[in-house]
């Protein structure tokens, strides 16, 4: 044993690391990326449900309650409806997460209490969103509530759409399918481009008629393939062990799963042009793995996030694939109904797929 040999050692691993500035990157950037997605993105107090109502009853009473609604700041009203269809066809659209329902004769049932007033209809997929949906059932209506909460029936009813028996696994499975779709599709083609340069593969490959937008689409033809059957292989597992279903179109589904499939290999190859080694490669998956889970909305509502965090997770092909996912497996919704969602996959894959060419050809100028 020497030390002198032991700290010539050191010293050429340090200046290695100096030089290979993404690995420093990664450890100064890692845990202070992982503190503040993890500080902002786990919120359980959650604030500003998109809200619909349809006040049927207009009177001074039904508006007071709105207000009161609103001052708790658990729900944002966004529009106002003029019927209980309405506010269904928003839920099952995923434009809103809750509906207040408020008949014409509100005034009375209030003053009656012999039965509901009001109605509450929640996007039951999302548990907490229920759990959040359940406290508002205390509010008051002009008499205590809670004084009274033995004695009389409550006045709010809560009705849960698309997961009556509140199963953890109906809201858990359609989100875990984008983030494994994610995690994989980006690992492969992350070093594609890397694995052919280290192997000297590119040389080949340049000397070739073959053009950059060619070598990059048939870089991703294969793993497009791959990323279909893994999604008909969760959606077998999720039917047989979790009874997960899917009560939309299964053509839509894979129309919407394909749009995401080519945005996470696009973004793959992104990554892959811009990495020297496949282990710098992988490294920058992790950037992108970390906020996909936690600000995308698959783990913790995405209403519930500080709007930085929201903005963050729009740009994240997970947050519009697991949206598509959940409205189409749980609620039934059509791709038109959600077109926002998947324009934004289809464009993100064009942009990316340009960036990654154009990068292609600088590092070969």
């Amino acid at each position: 044993m020497s030390m002198s040999r032991i700290l010539a050692i050191v010293k050429k691993e340090v200046r290695q690391l100096r030089r290979d500035r993404l690995t420093f990157g990664m450890v100064i950037g890692l845990p202070v990326i992982q503190m503040l997605l993890f500080g902002y993105a786990i919120n359980t107090d959650v604030r500003n449900l998109k809200t619909a109502v349809a006040n049927l009853s207009g009177t001074h009473l039904s508006q007071q309650y709105v207000a009161a609604l609103r001052q708790t700041q658990v729900i944002d009203v966004i529009e106002f409806t003029g019927s209980a269809r309405d506010l269904e066809e928003k839920l099952r659209s995923g434009d809103i997460s809750v509906g207040v329902f408020i008949p014409p004769d509100f005034d009375r049932r209030v003053a009656e209490r012999t039965r509901p007033a009001v109605q509450l209809l929640v996007d039951g997929t999302d548990p907490t969103i229920l759990g959040v949906a359940n406290q508002l059932r205390l509010m008051p209506f002009g008499f205590d509530m809670n004084a009274t909460a033995r004695t009389v029936p409550r006045l709010v009813e809560v009705r849960p759409y698309y997961n009556p028996e509140r199963r953890t696994p109906v809201n858990i499975i359609p989100g875990l399918t984008g983030v494994i779709l994610t995690m994989t599709l980006i690992l492969f083609t992350a070093v594609a481009i890397v694995r052919e340069r280290e192997r000297g593969n590119l040389e080949l490959l340049i000397n070739t008629p073959v053009s950059s937008a060619e070598l990059m689409i048939g870089k991703i033809i294969p793993y497009i393939v791959i990323g279909l059957l893994q999604l008909a292989l969760i959606l077998a597992v999720g039917r047989l062990l979790f009874d997960v279903p899917v009560r939309g179109s299964v053509l839509e589904l894979y129309l919407a799963a394909l749009a995401f499939v080519a945005a996470n290999l696009s973004l793959g190859l992104l990554i892959s042009t811009a990495a020297q080694t496949q282990f710098q490669a992988m490294q920058m998956m992790v950037f992108i793995l970390m906020p996909s889970i936690l600000l995308s909305g698959f783990m913790f509502p995405f209403a519930g996030m500080p709007l930085a965090a929201q903005y963050i997770g729009e740009v994240l092909p997970n947050t519009h694939f697991i949206r598509l996912a959940r409205g189409i497996m749980l609620r039934d919704a059509s791709l038109l109904e959600m077109k926002t969602e998947l324009y934004y996959l289809i464009g993100f894959t064009v942009v990316a797929m340009t960036l990654a060419a154009l990068r292609f050809n600088k590092r070969l100028d």
